[in-house]
Formats: C-alpha cells, structure tokens, sequence
C-alpha cells in the first residue's frame, strides 16, 4: 500500500524566520504594535543597560510573550518558557530571544499599571481606526475565581462558630482527662494533652483573626490573598472572587473600559460608566445596564456626568405591610411642582420638608416623607397600609434621576434587549473558550492588571476578524498617537510593508 511520505530529518534546508510566517499572521500585528509604542511612557518597568554583567531583556520581548500568550490560551510563566523554545511563531517574534519562566512570570506582576495604560491607548487606536461608534455602550460584570479558597475567608459569623468548636472540644477532651485521673491510662492521657495544646494554638490563631479582621473595618477578611471577597455569584452560590467590569460598544462589540473590583454591582455603575466616556472622549452616550446595577446614587451620579442611563428596574420585593397590587408606590403620582403625592384615592400626601437619613449594609442616603391625616379615615386603608398612622411614602434624594431612568427602561423595552447581544458573549468567550474564569495573582491591582490583559488580547483577537491583519497593520501605521516610539527599526518597518503587499516566498529546500 502507497503512502504519504515525509521529508528526511537529515534533508537540509535553507529559509528564516521570516519565511515561515505568513502575512495574514496575528504575530505580525503583535510585533507591530509593540515596537511602535514606547512602553517607558506606559509607566511599564523598564530593565536598563548595566556596565557588568550579563544585559538584561528589552521590556518589549515580555510583552510580546504574554500578547502571544493570551492570545492563544496560555498564561502560565512555565508554559510560556517552552513556547518560546519550540514554538515557531514565538521565535519569529522574539528574534529567537528564549527567558526563563521566572523572568516571564515577574513582567506581568511587576506591570500591573503599564497593562492597564496599555489597554486604554489600544482603545484609542480602535477609536481612531473608526472601530467604535461611541453612541450605545453596555455595561455588565462577570465574577473572576480568586487564588484563595473558601476554607481561607472568614467573617465573624465564621470565626465565632470555630472559637465555640474549639471551646466544646476542649471541655470534652478536660472531661476525659478527668475521667482518666489517677488511672494508669498515660498514652491516652498524653494523646489528649497533645490535641488540647493544638486546640489552644488554633484559638490562638482564630482570635488573631478576629482582631485583624475588626481592625480592617470590613465584614469578611482572606488570609491568600487579602483583597479577595466572597461574593454572589448565581442564585445562592457564593465563591472567593473578583468582579470583573467591562464597558463594551454597540458598534463592533469591543471593550472600551474595564477594571476589577472586589464586591457586588450594586455600587459599580458610575466608575466603570465614567471610565468609558473618559477613555473614548466622548461628550455624552447610552449606557445599557443589568438590573443588578440599579442604585439611586450611582444612576444620579451618571446623570451628572451627562451619561444617559437605561438600568433595568429590579422587580418590587415583599414589603412587611399587607399591601395590594393597587396601592403600590407605583400607583401613587409624583407632583414635582407641588412636592406631593396624590394616591389612588385621589388624596394629597404632603411633606414636612425635612430631610432624613438612612443607611443600610447596602446604602446610604437621605429621603423625605410624605403622608396625610385622612389616611386613617380611608376606607380602602386595609389594602394599603397596616400602619395606625397611615400610608407613609419615603422618597430619596434620588429619586428624580432614577424615575427618569425608570421611564427611559419601559419606553425602550426592544432598545434594552440589545444589551445582552452586545457584553454578555464576550464573558462567555473568555471563561469558557479560553478558560480564563480565574486569576494567576494575588491582590487587588495586579489582579486588575491582570484583566486589563485578557480584555486587551480580547479586542486585539476581535479587531483582527473584523478588519484582518494587513490592514489593522496599516491603519497602525498611521496612527498618530503621543505614545509613539521615537525611533523605529528601519529594517523592521520595510520588512513589515513587504510582507503586508503579500511578498511572501516559500521555503526552499536543498537537494
């Protein structure tokens, strides 16, 4: 039987590099981009020139590593060390340039501020590419595994049940010992002194705890990494995480701001909506948001900052009164030239004035009240309110902007829907295609750093299928940006041209 067969090992052969990659390679965008921006102005840590010793690595060639990397689903320093030996595409784009694993693995936690530099200035280039319209963002978050298990994150709750194990378990093994006094029992009564010197240290250890965990002011402390949280992740379930935040465009579904931080979505609406605006430059837009999101203060604090917000509003919860579905706060009209309520009875709740304060484990803000003596006298009273004093009605301080935002959500229902076509696929493109549903770091803002880079390599990946790399090179090239490397490898940057005119030529074999 005839079969394919294969070209001799010992066959030599004479080509580059350079032959062996094609023109339409993402390599050639990453090395593009690196070598035109100059990384020092990034704030990256920039290795200098010593008179003695070995020369250290250009900054440039970590960078291209973990660009390459991320790209193709490989984050860890070791993995990365061996694709730089065995790996075609990596020699090309580091000139055969092979660090070790740990002075890989030290660039991307030294850098945690440089990678997020870095992602906002390729935002500008999308920008300036035409690539994002800059009208309709959406805005959600996605949950990021923490390096820290839940066995290491404690509350007083948690810390209170061990202290009272610990307390029950030592009286037990007191008793036995006691039980055992005077008896020739001196195995078993060394065995249980042992295990009671073990209980002291874990007390010990626990109260510890407790008075760091009152010190640092917060409701629950990790012993891995300090910054991390347990948070709610779907339903009831709740993991040691981070919360990953990402604003992305209508236009071509790109990230246009992101940053990482460690609790729920209630109170993340402003900082990542302000970020956007500010990173595209924009005057005004519509920000598309989970109803996770919906709170007065921070729907307010877009208002201010000229972003128009359409928050789903959140489903009413049971309240304490017997009220029915007639004489909801919905129900009841909002005067604002008055400052009064008028109920579904036709009467007029009025307001002192006063302003009164209220905060809670989730917010903090001042109301108003609002009411009338004739509630008492209501005939329907039993349907509203099971107060002796009547139907009170508490409204924020918020409490306009989100009623703006409320009518904006129920006028544009079908205009809302988009949002999950726009942000939702892009958590799922990085958690579950790519596997990138934890993080390698510890703390807070290597973490972020750390994020900046997935959602970096997200837009790269998603720019080149829009527009191909030839041209994303090119429309590089003319890029006009402040962070523009001075001086460019000449070489480079016609070799870069040939290759993007299709110039590319076969390796040719030896006889």
């Amino acid at each position: 039987m005839q079969h394919i067969t294969g070209i001799s090992r010992h066959q030599m052969r004479f080509s580059s590099l350079e032959d062996t990659i094609s023109p339409d390679n993402q390599v050639r965008f990453i090395d593009a981009f690196v070598e035109l921006i100059d990384i020092s102005k990034l704030d990256f840590a920039i290795k200098t020139i010593k008179t003695e010793g070995r020369p250290s690595f250009n900054s440039k060639v970590f960078l291209k590593i973990y660009l390459y990397g991320y790209l193709n689903g490989i984050r860890s320093g070791r993995d990365l060390e061996k694709e730089c030996l065995r790996n075609m595409e990596m020699q090309w784009l580091l000139e055969d340039i092979r660090p070790n694993y740990h002075s890989i693995s030290d660039f991307r936690k030294d850098n945690p501020i440089g990678l997020k530099k870095l992602f906002k200035l390729f935002v500008s280039f999308l920008k300036d590419a035409d690539l994002i319209g800059g009208e309709t963002i959406a805005i959600d978050g996605t949950k990021s595994r923490a390096h820290n298990s839940k066995k290491a994150n404690f509350n007083q709750k948690k810390i209170d049940k061990h202290l009272a194990y610990i307390e029950a378990k030592t009286q037990e093994y007191l008793d036995t010992l006691e039980e055992n006094d005077g008896k020739d029992n001196s195995a078993i009564i060394q065995n249980i002194q042992q295990k009671i010197e073990r209980l002291k240290g874990n007390k010990f250890r626990y109260e510890q705890l407790e008075e760091k965990l009152k010190a640092s002011g917060e409701p629950q402390i990790s012993t891995t990494d300090n910054d991390a949280r347990a948070l709610l992740v779907q339903g009831q379930v709740v993991e040691i995480s981070f919360n990953m935040q990402a604003a992305v465009d209508a236009k071509h579904n790109l990230v246009v701001a992101t940053h990482t931080i460690n609790r729920n979505d209630r109170n993340a609406l402003s900082a990542i909506a302000i970020e956007a605006k500010e990173n595209l430059e924009i005057e005004t837009y519509t920000a598309l948001v989970d109803k996770g999101y919906h709170n007065g203060r921070e729907i307010e604090a877009c208002k201010q900052a000229n972003i128009t917000t359409i928050v789903a509003q959140p489903e009413q919860g049971k309240n304490k009164e017997r009220i029915t579905e007639n004489y909801l706060i919905s129900k009841f009209q909002y005067d604002q030239i008055t400052d009064t309520y008028t109920c579904p009875q036709g009467e007029t709740l009025k307001t002192t004035g006063s302003w009164y304060k209220k905060t809670t484990d989730r917010d903090s803000y001042e109301f108003k009240r609002y009411g009338t003596p004739k509630c008492r006298e209501c005939p329907v009273k039993d349907l509203c309110t099971s107060r002796a004093e009547g139907r009170k009605i508490d409204r924020s301080q918020y409490a306009d902007a989100v009623a703006e935002n409320n009518k904006r959500y129920h006028e544009n229902a079908e205009f809302y829907r988009k949002r999950q076509e726009i942000n939702e696929h892009i958590f799922g493109t990085i958690k579950r295609q790519w596997g990138y549903n934890h993080t390698n770091l510890t703390g807070l803002e290597k973490v972020n750093g750390e994020h900046s880079l997935i959602m970096l390599v997200y837009n790269i990946k998603r720019s080149i299928n829009i527009l191909g790399v030839p041209d994303l090179i090119a429309k590089l090239q003319k890029w006009n940006s402040p962070y523009k490397a001075k001086a460019l490898l000449l070489i480079k940057t016609i070799c870069l041209k040939l290759n993007t005119a299709n110039n590319f030529y076969p390796m040719k074999l030896a006889a």
